[in-house]
């Protein structure tokens, strides 16, 4: 069991995190999360238990039929960081949630969902109708999981063409080597005014990485960061009791 020191009220939640993918996408969620919690102490910021765990295997391999699956890895951090006294657990991953089955039939105790998040911040954001722009990885696209989400709620999706979606993952990788230059920033903006001059009207950024160089003052449209939303989820699940 996990010893945190000093005095925590019973109120307190403490949130697990399955992280390290990819490792700078878990640091800007955790900074995130501290961007959104109320605090002018140290003692006011939630706890956060950290699987920092970037030997993962590849979810877009995975998600290919390649490589190793990633389901039992994420499933047994996530019991584990159960194990030591997580109240929750969170994933500031969009395709890893293409295995949350697994990790939901390893532990007992909730499992906030990003893409849940995001997609209600996107309907709120935008009027009744209006379409939802997908930014998202070929990975992510292929399981279907934002598709689904909007979908289920008739909101119309503006989607990637097979080579934007390409064009996506290059910028990505580049991101996740540590490249976050003008040419990357152009690049990705490009692929989302793409989708706007195509009828968006909301953007949803459905990976981690994009929030590393894109943010909503380069759009006329609501940008939502799927890093953020989770962050703010976050922080109100850890404190809701606190607040109440």
């Amino acid at each position: 069991m996990l010893k945190c020191g000093g005095d925590v009220s019973a109120d307190d939640k403490l949130v697990g995190v399955i992280g390290g993918m990819g490792p700078e996408a878990t640091v800007d969620f955790m900074s995130s999360v501290l961007a959104n919690t109320p605090a002018t102490t140290d003692q006011d910021h939630i706890r956060m238990l950290v699987a920092h765990d970037p030997v993962i295997p590849s979810r877009q391999s995975a998600i290919r039929g390649e490589g190793e699956n990633p389901g039992p890895v994420m499933a047994a951090i996530a019991a584990k960081l159960e194990q030591s006294g997580a109240d929750f657990i969170v994933m500031p991953c969009n395709l890893a949630h293409a295995w949350q089955d697994d990790i939901v039939a390893a532990i007992t105790i909730p499992f906030v969902s990003i893409i849940d998040v995001s997609v209600s911040s996107a309907l709120q954001r935008s009027g009744p109708d209006s379409p939802v722009g997908l930014m998202t990885t070929p990975g992510c696209f292929a399981a279907g999981l934002y598709q689904q989400a909007l979908a289920e709620v008739a909101r119309p999706v503006i989607q990637q063409t097979p080579d934007e979606l390409g064009e996506a993952m290059q910028w990505v990788g580049r991101i996740k080597a540590g490249d976050k230059s003008e040419e990357v920033v152009s690049g990705l903006r490009a692929l989302a005014d793409a989708l706007i001059a195509r009828g968006a009207r909301v953007l949803i950024a459905a990976c981690t990485e994009f929030p590393l160089v894109l943010n909503e003052s380069m759009f006329d449209v609501a940008f939502v960061s799927s890093t953020d939303e989770l962050a703010k989820l976050t922080v109100a699940s850890a404190r809701a009791e606190r607040d109440d």
